[in-house]
């Protein structure tokens, strides 16, 4: 299994998935996490099983979200995440204080984000980001829920290389996080992520690099593969 770890503090865990690893076949080859896929999801369930136990994360204890490319960040309740059909609640943001407990979203192109509080009592704060939760003000939730001085760590997603946008799109980013984030018609996710999380008090911020639109090894891309494709995502908790 091909992971990218990083490095949050010792009282964190904080990993970014990627396809490989796992039991399913076809376009959502092989660890598939996401369940609304065309994918079987008795191979979704046993792929969650795999990462979690990569990772030492429990999956009958972590919890997950409905994602909506949204802002909304909520504390997770740890309802397990191998159950197909599960009605999770409607967010991209999770935290917690729990220990053990993890916190796992899904992306495909979008980001992922891990914050972790840096003193004090542990918390920690997942989120699912896209233009669209970025524009509404998902960063400055997740920072907000950690509620103290934090790291975090950006994963994979869709390049500059690869992101080409319409004019809706790319003026209120030119406008929010400068003109450089824009290259000819394709918008630079990553360092808007990262310039949003220093404006909100950020001071550490990691990159993994990569393009999960130009890596089809490594990662499944909703906009490469045409929207049938699986789900890779971020899973974190505190030690």
């Amino acid at each position: 299994m091909k992971l990218f770890e990083h490095d949050l503090g010792e009282r964190y865990f904080a990993g970014f998935s990627t396809r490989q690893g796992g039991v399913s076949e076809g376009d959502f080859e092989s660890l598939n996490l996401g369940i609304l896929t065309d994918d079987e999801p008795d191979r979704v369930v046993q792929n969650r099983r795999i990462l979690g136990a990569a990772v030492g994360a429990d999956p009958e204890t972590a919890t997950m979200a409905w994602q909506v490319h949204g802002a909304r960040v909520f504390e997770a309740d740890g309802r397990g995440v191998v159950t197909p059909g599960k009605d999770f609640e409607q967010g991209d943001g999770l935290w917690t204080e729990e220990p053990g407990r993890a916190l796992g979203l899904l992306t495909a192109d979008c980001f992922p984000v891990a914050l972790a509080r840096q003193n004090g009592t542990p918390r920690l704060v997942v989120l699912h980001v896209g233009w669209r939760g970025l524009v509404e003000g998902i960063l400055e939730n997740g920072v907000a829920a950690v509620d103290g001085p934090s790291a975090a760590a950006i994963g994979p997603g869709i390049g500059p290389c690869c992101y080409e946008v319409g004019e809706e799109v790319a003026e209120p980013f030119r406008s929010r996080f400068g003109d450089d984030v824009i290259h000819g018609r394709n918008l630079d996710l990553a360092e808007a992520i990262e310039r949003g999380l220093r404006a909100a008090g950020v001071e550490s911020v990691e990159r993994s690099g990569h393009c999960t639109s130009c890596e089809p090894e490594l990662f499944f891309s909703h906009r490469r593969d045409r929207g049938r494709t699986g789900r890779q995502g971020v899973i974190a908790y505190i030690r």
